[in-house]
């Protein structure tokens, strides 16, 4: 039987905390393994402790860009030290919404560098935040050599999916499919080897989701939604998304 991948889900947000040995057992149950990004040093190190309790965690530690202003010398030391144990760097990338100045704005890219320079280093793949800066990351990516490229809720226009396509790049799609006629657009235009999903929880979304806190448990939902707007099967898009996020992890 087939696992189900999330891509990118922040099992280690505070949020989670009240029910993470439920959610821990209904992935063992639903089959579901997680690539459980991390924000900062604390969900790192909290990323690192539900990985000891589950192995169908996939650990990805690293700084998001809202965090980038404060020192990330504990996450590069951490990612040495846990080097081995990893799956991946991440959530890492960068976003003008969060500074203030061009000051911060360099702080943000040089923080994003460096975790791209470790991930080079270990060999790890990495899940990229890439909100409104594409272009800069685009122009950025090319000067290192990383096995597998994630650009999570993949959010850019139709010329950028081609560019992304064209250099190897995996892209995700999350909840936002069931509703949006976009990203159901941006989907149908996707290289089915190069397309993975994700929750990205728990952000909450709208429409038949009713702002509830997303659970790992919606991606079986996005999985039905993307087989529909591809015509083909659950079961057929599945294999496939399996054998992308195995390529993608490198395993």
């Amino acid at each position: 039987m087939s696992w189900i991948y999330d891509a990118h889900i922040h099992l280690s947000d505070p949020e989670y905390k009240s029910d993470i040995d439920m959610i821990l057992n209904y992935m063992d149950l639903l089959k579901i393994k997680a690539c459980c990004v991390s924000m900062d040093i604390e969900t790192s190190n909290e990323t690192m402790a539900l990985y000891e309790k589950s192995k169908n965690v996939l650990p990805f530690i690293g700084t998001h860009p809202e965090m980038a202003q404060k020192s990330s010398e504990p996450v590069y030391e951490l990612i040495e030290k846990n080097n081995e144990i990893i799956s991946g760097i991440g959530e890492i990338g960068l976003d003008r919404t969060y500074i203030n100045s061009e000051d911060e704005w360099k702080i943000q890219k040089d923080v994003f560098s460096k975790q791209l320079s470790l991930a080079e280093k270990f060999n790890k793949p990495v899940s990229i935040h890439s909100r409104k800066t594409l272009s800069d990351i685009f122009e950025i990516l090319p000067s290192y050599k990383i096995p597998g490229i994630l650009l999570h809720w993949f959010d850019g226009n139709k010329s950028q999916l081609k560019t992304a396509m064209e250099n190897e790049y995996f892209v995700s799609y999350g909840p936002l499919l069931v509703y949006a006629n976009d990203k159901q657009v941006l989907l149908s235009k996707t290289d089915p080897s190069r397309l993975l999903i994700e929750t990205d929880g728990p952000v909450r979304f709208s429409r038949c989701f009713e702002y509830k806190t997303t659970e790992i448990m919606f991606v079986p939902s996005v999985l039905f939604c993307a087989s529909k707007i591809l015509h083909t099967s659950y079961e057929n898009l599945l294999t496939q998304i399996e054998d992308n996020s195995k390529k993608f992890l490198g395993i």
